[in-house]
């Protein structure tokens, strides 16, 4: 047993994640004990209740309760699949822009930024790979889904880590992601305003649409169409909700190409030898203030499926110079018209 003890957040500690404060001070003590102890209000910043995810900054103080040691939970069995010297390779060769503040990757699909239940290959777990010069390892700031590819933010230093961590809470950084849809929407571009809310299941977890939930709002223009078969979509989500894109596609009746989740069937093309029953969604681009100043935007290729598919479906991707300025161009003209 331990004695109630202070700590307060160093200057080489700002801006992480609290659980990731507890990983470095208290490995012992389990993330669900963790999570126990913060929702008793047993663990307190600055005297306050916090959450797990929240980011901690120089000079507060984190006060932690008598804990039994020997409550920690079993450890966990290791993955059968372990990061090789050829995961980390094509991790950095994913590196599309790299200064002193940030570090950007075009992630591939398929890859996971954080652990799970028996996943020890994700982009996390080989963030040391993407050091380089620096004397801080990198920071995540933000998720994409493990089957979505695209562009992921890193914070090369405490400080970028905060900064950006606000940029995103208060809806400064906006996104742009393509997608190929089974079927053409009956409205060539529009809103997509929906509450959404997570729901447990025999299958695991889902995410639904359900007036109760969250509100997670999307806005959508169509690029292209192959006839009434497949349309390219630009989606520019208001809201970060879990799986908000792929709900939101599928309710508007047009399913991301191959997400059987929440597409079934519907989601895929029998017989389509030119395209892989993979997930078609892209983090084409983002824009958001830099830690230097200044607004940056990160444009990335699209995945090798991806391409393959759009080839296939006669998709032009010259047809879009710069993302954000033909979305709104194509919102503009549209409205006018």
């Amino acid at each position: 047993m331990v004695t109630l003890q202070i700590f307060e957040v160093e200057e080489d500690e700002e801006g992480i994640r609290l659980d990731r404060w507890f990983k470095r001070h208290f490995p012992s003590i389990g993330h669900g004990q963790l999570e126990k102890l913060l929702r008793k209000g047993q663990i307190r910043l600055d005297e306050k209740r916090a959450k797990s995810s929240t980011r901690i900054q120089k000079g507060q103080r984190i006060k932690v309760p008598p804990v039994k040691l020997d409550e920690r939970p079993r450890p966990k069995k290791k993955s059968n699949f372990d990061v090789t010297d050829r995961d980390i390779e094509i991790l950095r060769q994913s590196v599309i822009h790299k200064d002193e503040h940030i570090i950007a990757i075009n992630k591939p699909a398929g890859l996971a930024v954080q652990g799970g239940s028996g996943t020890s290959k994700h982009v996390d777990a080989m963030l040391n790979s993407l050091q380089f010069e620096m004397k801080e390892r990198p920071k995540l700031i933000h998720r994409l889904d493990k089957d979505t590819s695209g562009v992921l933010l890193l914070a090369r230093t405490t400080k970028a880590a905060s900064f950006l961590t606000k940029a995103f809470k208060t809806k400064d950084v906006h996104k742009i992601y393509w997608a190929a849809v089974v079927g053409l929407p009956n409205i060539k571009y529009g809103k997509i305003d929906m509450a959404l809310e997570k729901r447990g299941g025999k299958f695991g977890e889902k995410v639904i649409a359900d007036k109760n939930g969250k509100r997670a709002l999307t806005y959508y223009r169509t690029i292209d169409n192959a006839s009434n078969k497949s349309t390219w979509l630009a989606l520019m989500p208001e809201t970060g909700r879990t799986h908000q894109l792929r709900v939101h596609c599928a309710e508007l009746g047009t399913p991301i190409l191959g997400d059987g989740k929440y597409g079934g069937k519907q989601a895929f093309f029998d017989g389509e030898n030119g395209i892989d029953k993979q997930l078609h969604l892209h983090a084409k681009a983002v824009k958001f203030p830099h830690p230097a100043g200044g607004f940056f935007q990160v444009v990335s290729d699209l995945s090798p499926h991806m391409k393959k598919s759009w080839k296939y479906l006669g998709f032009d991707e010259k047809l879009v110079i710069d993302p954000f300025e033909d979305f709104y161009e194509r919102w503009y003209r549209d409205n006018v018209e």
